[in-house]
Parts: structure tokens; C-alpha cells; sequence
């Protein structure tokens, strides 16, 4: 693969913060949306919202985000077999775009359909989404020769700029709906998607050179002496069940992680104190700590990577870290449930949403970008975007447990779901622990942990 030498900025390829904007504005399009998504069905009629019930707009938050990340199995590949990384990217972006404004047609233009308008703005959306988000993280990982230590750092540099858009998202969007009503969020998200996709088309060919022209299969194929697709060889399978075991315990993580866009915005909303003096803080605000965590920590962990030198913790251990601090965040919010002692009327603390955050910020860094450096390691060639795509479909499964489990505060109360998804994780932490060197043997050398592999993969780049 001839790759494109434009040069490097802070020791990474150029081409990885073209990618880094890309990405960037398009998360801004998505997050945008999404804080605003389950207050808008549910805000009253008269306010400009739809009047949906918490527990109807919660179910179709759950399958919307669940679709959202499972298109990208069949994006990826059709990328890989067909369109090549670069078109699925363009062809994604113009399609969410079109979704996002027709999310901003203000009622009087589409009522008295205005509920269809909102489900075909949805379907652009996520058919886009499944064209555009595995191959950009699969681009990532082509930046990189096969064992440059750089590639875990990349994808926590690559993540910043995801965190950068959702954090802008929570407050413009938020802002502006507040300011303007729910429409003109939308509106924004629909600006985000088009500052995204003219990046995209300006400098892709400048900054990836031909990164992502030819479809993966193709490129495998003529790999091969016989100029035609193989079987999958042992190695290879085993770096398979290592991404499907590891698929099993994100949606583990996800599934207790994602209560944030649902029942924690709920939860901010209706039973936390937001004022500060006289100022009320916009619930949708809170969105944006996540993202504002990790833009503060995700280069601290990445150079901690690094100066842990051979003592890195190998991916699953990073993963084991994940889980438990997924526990300790929601140990904060059985702290505000206790603080409420049942009585719905107590509204409690912010401290303890804003701690909650923190913790599921922190195991997300040990977790979502290292899963995606990961994939890049072990995929083989000619799946690279679809397993990309498995990837993230387990975050669909994750995603539509979330909106059940959510949906079910009413009758569970906060306490037991809180408790039950700390547990869960604990749980799952301490099987990752066990199951560690398994799926390193299995691994074989992708995560080179010991000096022969070190020999080995220097070698290979020499």
C-alpha cells in the first residue's frame, strides 16, 4: 500500500487529523441530535415538541441508536468489497446531511405530517451513518504500518476529536434550542454534517493520497499468489475470537454507559438541582462532560501508554480497568438515589451526575479507543471494515439494552438499576481479568508484549 508522505504534525501522519476533522463535525452532527433528541419528543406539543411519552421516546432513543450502529456492519462491507472506504465516506456524509435538515423543517412546512418527516429524517440518517462510520476508523488504522507502536496513541488522538464535536454539540445545540426551540438544534446538526463532508472532499486526496480508493478486498486479493480471495488461516481465526469475546463484554460496558443520553439526561432533568445562585444550569449541558473529561484525560492516558513502556497493560486488562470504572460511576449515582431515599420529589446534587460522568469517562478511554486500535491489529485485510462494523453492532446490541433497561425506571426505581448495572460490571471486570492471557495466546503477537515479538515486529519494519 503506498502511502501518502505529506509529512507528519505531533509525530502522526497528516493524514490522521484530516480524518480527526472529518470526524469531528460529523460527531458534532450526530451528538447534536441526540441531546436533543428524547426532550424533543417528549417536550408538550404547545412548546414545538411531539408529546410523546418518557417511555416512548426512551424506546425509540434505544432503537435509533441500536440502528445506528448496526448499518455499520453492512456499510463496512459494502465498503470492502465494493465502494472502497473514500465513496462510502461521501456517499454517508451527503446522506446524513439530508437527514439532519429534514429533522429542521420547521411543522408549519410539514404538518400535518410532521411525525413522518421525523422517521424519514431518522432513516437517512442511519443509513448514512452505516456507510460513513466504520471506514473512517478503519482509515485510521491504514495510516499505520502493521506493529507501529503509534497506532493505540493515534486512535486516543483520533477520539479526542470525536469528544471535541460532542462536547461543541451539547452546548450549541442546546443553546440554540433553548434559545430558538428544538428545531434550530437540528438545524445545527445539519451544518456540522456539511463542514464535515467539505473537509472531506477538499483534502482527502492531498493528506490520505490513494488511503481508502480501493476497495480492501480487492487489495487482499492481489495480495494473494493466486490473485484470488483465501481461507481464513488459524491465526486469523484466532484474532477473530478474540474480537468477538471482546465484542461480548463491550456491550456490557455500553449498555450501562449509554444510560447517559437516556435516563441520566432524564435523571438531570426532572431530579437533579441544576441552580447555581440564580442561574439554572440546561440539562443538555451535561452532555457535555463526558466529552470535556475526556478531552481533558484522553492525553494524559495516551502519554501514560507510552511511559509505561513494556509495562502497558495489554487490551483486555484495559478493558477489565473499563469495567470497573463503570461501577464506581454509577456508585455515584446510587449515591444521589440514596440522597433522594425514595422520595421523588428531592432533587439531589449535581456532584454526583458530574462524578458519575467522570468514572464512565475515564473506563471509556481504557475501553472505546483501545477496542478501536484493536480491531485494526487483528481484523485481516479483507474484513477490516466489517469487523469494524461488528464492532460497532455490538454497541448496538448495547444500545437497545440501554433504552430497556431505561424505560424500565418507572417500575424498577432508580436504586435497583443503578446497583444492578454496578454489579454487572464488576462482574464482568473480574472475568476479563481471568480470561486475559487466553485471549492473549490468541492474539498471536498483534499486541507484542515480550522482546522476541519486539525483535520480531522491528525486524518486519526494517
Amino acid at each position: 500500500m503506498s502511502h501518502n508522505n505529506s509529512g507528519t504534525l505531533l509525530g502522526h501522519p497528516k493524514g490522521l487529523f484530516l480524518l480527526f476533522g472529518t470526524e469531528l463535525w460529523e460527531r458534532f452532527s450526530y451528538y447534536a441530535m441526540r441531546a436533543i433528541l428524547v426532550l424533543y419528543l417528549t417536550d408538550k406539543t404547545i412548546d414545538g415538541g411531539l408529546g410523546w411519552t418518557t417511555q416512548e421516546a426512551l424506546s425509540l432513543y434505544g432503537i435509533y441508536t441500536s440502528l445506528v450502529y448496526f448499518t455499520p456492519l453492512i456499510g463496512g462491507w459494502i465498503a470492502d468489497n465494493f465502494l472502497g472506504q473514500r465513496r462510502s465516506i461521501i456517499i454517508g456524509g451527503v446522506l446524513m446531511a439530508i437527514g439532519q435538515f429534514t429533522l429542521a423543517l420547521p411543522h408549519s412546512v410539514v404538518d400535518p405530517h410532521a411525525v413522518k418527516a421525523f422517521y424519514v429524517g431518522l432513516t437517512f440518517l442511519i443509513i448514512g451513518n452505516g456507510l460513513f462510520k466504520p471506514n473512517i476508523s478503519t482509515m485510521v488504522g491504514d495510516l499505520y504500518e502493521e506493529g507501529d507502536n503509534r497506532r493505540d496513541g493515534a486512535f486516543t488522538i483520533f477520539y479526542m476529536g470525536i469528544n471535541i464535536g460532542s462536547l461543541l454539540a451539547g452546548v450549541i445545540a442546546g443553546t440554540a434550542s433553548a434559545v430558538y426551540g428544538w428545531k434550530a438544534g437540528f438545524l445545527c446538526a445539519g451544518f456540522g454534517m456539511l463542514f464535515s463532508l467539505l473537509i472531506q472532499l477538499f483534502f482527502a486526496q492531498r493528506y490520505l493520497g490513494n488511503i481508502g480508493t480501493v476497495p480492501a478486498a480487492v487489495r487482499d486479493a492481489a495480495k494473494n499468489a493466486s490473485g484470488k480471495k483465501e481461507p481464513l488461516t488459524k491465526v486469523e481465526r484466532d484474532r477473530l475470537k478474540v474480537i468477538m469475546v471482546m465484542c461480548t463484554f463491550v456491550i456490557v460496558f455500553w449498555a450501562g454507559f449509554e444510560q447517559a443520553g437516556g435516563l441520566m439526561n432524564i435523571y438531570s432533568q426532572e431530579y437533579t438541582n441544576r441552580m447555581i445562585g440564580s442561574f439554572e444550569v440546561p440539562a443538555a449541558w451535561f452532555q457535555s462532560l463526558n466529552p470535556f473529561f475526556i478531552i481533558i484525560c484522553a492525553p494524559i492516558l495516551a502519554s501514560l501508554w507510552v511511559k509505561m513502556g513494556k509495562k502497558e497493560p495489554n487490551s483486555p486488562v484495559k478493558f477489565a480497568l473499563a469495567m470497573f470504572s463503570l461501577a464506581l460511576g454509577f456508585a455515584c449515582m446510587i449515591g444521589a438515589a440514596l440522597e433522594q431515599g425514595g422520595d421523588m420529589t428531592v432533587k439531589t446534587s449535581m456532584l454526583w451526575l458530574i462524578g458519575a460522568y467522570f468514572f464512565h469517562t475515564i473506563g471509556e478511554l481504557c475501553l472505546s479507543p483501545i477496542g478501536l486500535s484493536m480491531v485494526t491489529k487483528l481484523a485481516p485485510l479483507r474484513l477490516a471494515s466489517l469487523m469494524m462494523g461488528a464492532w460497532f453492532g455490538a454497541n448496538a446490541i448495547a444500545n437497545y439494552i440501554a433504552g430497556e433497561i431505561g424505560s424500565r425506571i418507572g417500575e424498577a426505581g432508580p436504586l435497583a438499576i443503578f446497583s444492578g448495572i454496578a454489579i454487572t460490571a464488576v462482574i464482568a471486570g473480574v472475568l476479563l481479568l481471568l480470561l486475559s492471557n487466553t485471549l492473549i495466546n490468541w492474539m498471536h503477537g498483534a499486541e507484542s508484549s515480550n522482546d522476541d515479538e519486539h525483535v520480531e515486529v522491528k525486524t518486519a519494519e526494517a
